[in-house]
């Protein structure tokens, strides 16, 4: 009784542990300024680690904590969770959200650290692999042919595409967009990509300063693999 008792115990520390380590989030600060912060600390309620806010990719894949979570931008680790600053950059991680994306912004109001954060679902029941995930952050509304899909989007739309090919090959990408009014279409892009069934990939349309056409930005993504730091304890 004692041997049974000890494996289920183990096993019940085996999947807890597992899953810990299945809950991931990558980061990325879209048009940062240039005084922006390159790095700072992710708190997840439990731990903190120093992360890193690219602009133009995707960070390595932190893990988080499990259950629902308050995640928090701080410039330095917490002594004690009871004394962060209320006012703290943040935002909510439902306990049912496996994966993430953790999109920055740049707010110069907030005194505590210069961002403001938003949460996306990345788990692979609502984004599957070889699947597109789309964010039009312009004022532009877009359209197109992406390989087999179609792509309509309307400005600060979001939306997922299914994979534009069957397999592991180059498509073609053809969009335009166009103005709230117009009915003249403008090219955005006509090139050819190349389709990973293997990642799921995320698209930014964005506004160019001093330029009327927009910009769209690709960035693929895998959770194969985990940042090899260590979250920093608070006490």
């Amino acid at each position: 009784m004692r041997i049974i008792t000890l494996i289920l115990i183990g096993l019940s520390l085996a999947a807890a542990a597992q899953e810990k380590a299945s809950r991931t989030c990558r980061i990325i600060f879209l048009m940062a300024p240039n005084d922006a912060p390159q790095t700072l600390f992710l708190f997840d309620g439990t731990t903190a680690q120093e992360v890193e806010l690219p602009s133009m990719n995707f960070s390595p894949v932190y893990q988080l904590g499990p259950g629902a979570i308050t995640l928090k931008m701080l410039t330095q680790p917490p002594v004690k969770p009871a004394e962060i600053d209320p006012a703290a950059p943040s935002a909510t991680l439902a306990a049912e959200v496996r994966d993430c994306y953790l999109l920055i912004a740049s707010d110069p109001t907030n005194a505590v650290a210069p961002v403001k954060l938003s949460v996306i679902n990345a788990g692979q029941e609502v984004f599957k692999n070889g699947q597109m995930l789309w964010f039009n952050l312009s004022d532009k509304n877009v359209g197109g042919q992406l390989g087999e899909q179609k792509l309509v989007i309307a400005p600060n739309g979001r939306t997922v595409v299914d994979a534009p090919a069957s397999k592991e090959e180059r498509y073609t990408a053809n969009l335009a967009y166009y103005t709230a009014g117009e009915t003249q279409l403008h090219p955005l892009c006509d090139t050819k990509w190349r389709h990973d069934p293997t990642a799921r990939s995320v698209f930014f349309i964005i506004n160019q300063p001093g330029s009327r056409t927009p910009r769209a930005m690709g960035f693929p993504d895998r959770r194969d693999t985990v940042t090899p730091e260590s979250p920093t304890p608070a006490e």
